[in-house]
């Protein structure tokens, strides 16, 4: 009871700090930009001239010096203004990137970063060879990451694919996300890209797709689109307003047609070719940019939808097209089309919809023809009245990227078969613990299934899916949490995010031994280690209950002087974090500069003679856990009154020295290896049972009758 409320006036004291160092300003709320115009000015040195930072969107323009005018090179911007996603530290990655005008990367340089596995893990050159294949890209293109050896490019136009980074899937989808993100911002405010629309996200159209078919198979199949309006329907329209019985032809003609129009995608091979033949398709493409997408409309009637004043090659009033309730702009093509007398139609106009609009072909596109009327001549009232129709193209004529790295769900869509594994594991786990009574019955059976399992721990999610959870992810909440930023970065981390909510239900039941005795890869390696010593036998050192009690502080000291640093230097968390082993030994597989191999082998070495010597003395993680374990529902290692007084069996065998001599169990301490319950279990191994199985066995003599 004593250390329950020291434990919680320390957590008090703490709460109390972080908020006086809050209202003090110590601890800055966010991170910005630190680039100067003065520095940016040696980065683009004469003849470029870089401009004034633009004060609504933090970008710097790039002009160079031309003979007569300066030309717009492109904007240049750091990513933590603009898009500040935070990395597994919990601090947002840093770069410098130039975009030029018609959205292709120019630059990436890296001014900060703090992702564990890049800090003195495999270092920054993988880094920047991932960032170097963004340049000459383009936001125009769909951005795939491959993973995996045998992993083959396929670039072209609509796709760009980058290779990833080994043993860092998850932070490189992570900075990905950032530079398109950013990138994203500028190119809808400075360069005319849609709002709201993210171009790696949009279906393309197949360019090699297509399918004869003549103009009347074209429009029973519904790929020319058509619309009529008659006179009695658009004076209807105008029936409740101050523009009826305006128009005496629509009056007079009620049965006519007001317009006649149909819609044809015809930026589509299977529909333009067959539409337009070859002249006229070859005609549309060499007006089109790689990208750009048109709409033709053929109309007749008393209506066109180009005004009288109307002005070639300019954007028209009269017919809107939007998506998503989003407007898109249509510019006329001013194009020539011998097409009237083929489709017996009056007038033919192209318009151009460039690939910056964001249209996306498999979404409807919504038009409007807008029809006005005026009432009055001297400043006469304007009555608008919109006729809406719709028009989508089949699916077979357009391509859906098959997921997205700068979306999370295309990560969990591509690492399904892992998510599984693990899932089908920690059910297995989670069973097992629940019906342990049933999986320690037999020892040899037990040993089997804990031998497995850590195999399966160290193994799959350790070295393969690289799931170790570590003080960085406490250290990275942490300061994500303090700068107001988001935690969603855990969700491009599927296997890391899954073992966080397992543990965290875990540590409600149990205590921190679910994570720390089956979970935890480089527990799973000590183990074995510490098994091949025993089977080696090699002299095992077990410390005094007195050392052991002093010992133990020192995890939670670690501790303290880890989340302390958090609070004010990323860059000093960065150094101590590498206390835990788990990047040298688990992440990286031992390829690492000699200073930490040397330093994760001597802690293996160590546990050859004091049972895991790190996870129970040194482990900040661990802490963390032994911290928030205290809170659990469940003592689930059953005692009897025997035990402690007089028996000491489990005592004795409890390599983590986490029972008393009272026969208590220090949760905090234990490790959920199971070998108590084991004893407690056994008639062969448990005092009090044996006793009893002795007594059971004991045959009273029957004093004789005579």
């Amino acid at each position: 009871m004593k250390k329950q409320t020291q434990i919680s006036n320390c957590a008090s004291w703490l709460r109390y700090c972080l908020m006086l160092l809050l209202c003090c300003g110590l601890i800055d709320a966010a991170l910005a930009g630190v680039m100067t115009r003065a520095e940016l000015v040696k980065r683009y040195p004469s003849p470029y001239i870089v401009g004034e930072k633009d004060s609504p969107l933090p970008v710097w323009p790039i002009y160079q010096q031309d003979a007569t005018s300066n030309r717009l090179v492109g904007y240049a911007f750091e990513s933590i203004d603009l898009a500040p996603i935070p990395g597994f530290a919990g601090v947002p990655l840093n770069l410098l990137i130039t975009l030029d005008p018609k959205g292709n990367f120019l630059d990436l340089k890296v001014l900060s970063q703090h992702e564990p596995v890049f800090v003195d893990g495999l270092g920054e050159a993988p880094l920047l060879a991932f960032i170097s294949q963004y340049k000459g890209m383009s936001l125009k293109q769909n951005m795939r990451i491959l993973t995996g050896s045998n992993s083959r490019k396929n670039n072209s136009t609509e796709t760009a694919q980058l290779d990833g980074v080994t043993k860092a899937t998850a932070s490189v989808h992570i900075i990905n996300q950032t530079i398109l993100s950013s990138a994203l911002r500028v190119a809808r405010k400075k360069l005319g890209f849609a709002e709201g629309r993210d171009p790696e996200l949009m279906a393309r159209i197949k360019a090699d797709y297509f399918e004869v078919r003549s103009v009347r198979q074209l429009i029973s199949d519904g790929l020319i689109k058509p619309f009529k309006l008659s006179n009695a329907e658009l004076e209807s329209s105008f029936s409740n307003t101050a523009g009826r019985g305006l128009d005496s032809d629509a009056l007079a003609h009620p049965q006519d047609n007001f317009i006649e129009l149909y819609a044809a995608y015809v930026s589509v091979p299977g529909i333009g070719r067959n539409l337009l033949g070859a002249a006229g398709w070859e005609k549309l493409q060499n007006r089109l940019e790689p990208g750009d997408q048109a709409i033709l409309f053929l109309t007749k009637g008393r209506y066109s939808l180009l005004s009288e004043d109307f002005v070639p090659g300019s954007t028209s009033e009269r017919i809107i097209l939007k998506q998503d309730k989003l407007p898109i702009e249509m510019r006329d093509l001013n194009l020539e089309l011998e097409l009237k007398d083929k489709l017996g139609m009056e007038v033919v106009t192209a318009f151009k919809i460039s690939t910056q609009a964001g249209l996306d072909p498999s979404l409807p596109l919504d038009f409007v023809m807008q029809v006005t009327r005026y009432k009055g001549a001297i400043l006469p009232e304007k009555i608008v009245r919109d006729f809406a129709f719709d028009y989508k193209i089949p699916a077979r004529f357009y391509s859906v990227p098959e997921g997205t790295d700068k979306a999370w769900s295309g990560i969990w869509h591509d690492k399904r078969g892992e998510i599984s594994v693990l899932a089908l594991a920690l059910a297995i786990l989670s069973t097992a613990l629940v019906l342990q009574k049933k999986l320690v019955a037999k020892q040899r059976r037990f040993a089997i299934f804990r031998n497995v399992y850590l195999l399966f721990t160290l193994g799959f999610i350790g070295w393969y899916a690289q799931g170790q959870l570590s003080i960085v992810n406490l250290t990275g909440v942490l300061q994500a949490m303090l700068a107001g930023r988001s935690l969603s970065y855990f969700l491009y981390d599927p296997i890391t995010l899954i073992l966080i909510i397992f543990v965290g239900i875990s540590l409600l039941l149990w205590g921190r031994g679910t994570f720390c005795g089956w979970l935890c890869p480089f527990g799973a390696l000590q183990e074995f280690t510490a098994n091949i010593g025993q089977y080696f036998k090699i002299p095992q050192i077990r410390l005094k209950v007195e050392t052991v009690a002093r010992l133990k502080w020192l995890k939670y000291l670690v501790l303290a002087a880890i989340l302390s640093c958090a609070l004010f230097s990323s860059h000093t968390t960065d150094l101590l974090v590498e206390v835990e082993p788990f990047k040298t030994a688990i992440t990286l597989n031992f390829i690492r500069s000699w200073p930490f191999v040397l330093y994760a082998s001597g802690l293996l070495f160590a546990n050859l003679f004091i049972y895991k010597f790190f996870c129970r003395f040194l482990c900040p993680f661990g802490a963390s856990l032994a911290l928030l374990g205290r809170f659990k529902i469940l003592n689930w290692i059953p005692r009897r009154a025997e035990c402690g007084k007089p028996c000491q069996t489990c005592r004795h065998a409890c390599d983590y020295q986490a029972i008393k001599r009272t026969g208590e169990i220090q949760y905090e301490e234990c490790f959920q290896c199971m070998d108590c319950v084991v004893i407690y279990q056994s008639d062969e191994k448990c005092a009090p049972l044996m006793l009893q199985k002795k007594r059971a066995r004991h045959i009273p003599i029957m004093e004789s009758s005579t």
